[in-house]
């Protein structure tokens, strides 16, 4: 199960966190966007040459303390194919450092669409009969407002999912806190991701069908973790977003596994915020990601 793979890597580094590479050129320091324009132009080919170089020397720094990053695409799209280009090329490089990558697409539609997002994302697509990997990630995030028949097909090429379960984003109530017969929405959401993944639990116990919770929302974060026992939470909010690790400590079973939590960026920016020279943003964010781990470790007692 691919969701054994990331929790054996989470054991291994003792770091139960990801890093979210979302990258905004205001994110992006001088020296970098300077020579990737005097190399590719002052246009999108630059951007996403210095998006990418951004990424590469971030990960460069923090594979050896992280399990896992989660590059999410809006980031990559505002920058046109280019800039899908470097979302591929910033997937491949990862995966090459031996990290999980989450794919953060928040796809879905209806069956067959939902196909073409899964295979383009988590599968292999069918040219002249060769079966070709496209961004091929470990893992992806889906949207499960279309129900069961835009989920299935996610589940077809043995990697994770992450569904939306509850969103860290101050609206989220809007839709997910409504109360459908006697429980709030996103409970039976919970109930639909615990149905979709019964087939799919692995050696440790979690299944490869996981739910994305905000840390945002601590007290539902508790609720949840009660309700999906054999469900792995990817844990979107903390940091920038204003959750801490005393809002995410829920979010873990009684042995302290059970969920990875996301930070993308008070990582990526660090150094804008620590009075370090641009071109050591990197060794910032290093720094930024184990007081991170340690912040969570401490509050899990571990």
């Amino acid at each position: 199960m691919s969701i054994d793979k990331l929790i054996e890597l989470i054991s291994k580094k003792g770091n139960p966190t990801v890093v979210g590479l979302d990258p905004k050129m205001e994110y992006v320091p001088d020296f970098i966007i300077k020579k990737a324009f005097a190399e590719h132009g002052n246009g999108l080919e630059g951007a996403a040459n210095a998006i990418l170089q951004f990424n590469i020397e971030l990960i460069d720094r923090l594979h050896d303390i992280i399990p896992a990053v989660k590059p999410q695409s809006a980031y990559y799209e505002m920058y046109g194919w280019q800039g899908v280009k470097a979302l591929h090329k910033t997937i491949q490089y990862a995966k090459s450092k031996g990290l999980y990558v989450i794919a953060d697409v928040k796809r879905n539609d209806i069956g067959t669409t939902a196909q073409a997002y899964a295979i383009a994302y988590l599968g292999k697509a069918d040219v002249g009969g060769v079966k070709l990997p496209a961004f091929n990630a470990d893992a992806a995030t889906v949207n499960a407002y279309l129900g069961t028949d835009g989920i299935e097909p996610f589940l077809q090429y043995e990697k994770a999912i992450f569904v939306l379960v509850k969103t860290s984003n101050p609206s989220s109530g809007e839709l997910q806190d409504l109360t459908v017969d006697g429980k709030a929405l996103y409970s039976h959401a919970a109930a639909l991701v615990n149905s979709w993944g019964k087939d799919f639990i692995g050696k440790h116990q979690y299944s490869d069908v996981g739910a994305v919770v905000g840390a945002t929302y601590p007290k539902q974060l508790e609720t949840l973790r009660k309700e999906m026992p054999h469900t792995f939470f990817l844990v979107p909010g903390y940091g920038a977003q204003g959750g801490g690790a005393d809002d995410v400590v829920s979010a873990f079973d009684k042995n302290g596994q059970g969920a990875i939590i996301n930070a993308s960026r008070s990582v990526i920016c660090a150094y804008k915020k620590s009075n370090c020279k641009p071109e050591d943003f990197s060794l910032a964010a290093r720094k930024e990601a184990i007081k991170m781990r340690d912040d969570i470790l401490k509050a899990l007692k571990l």
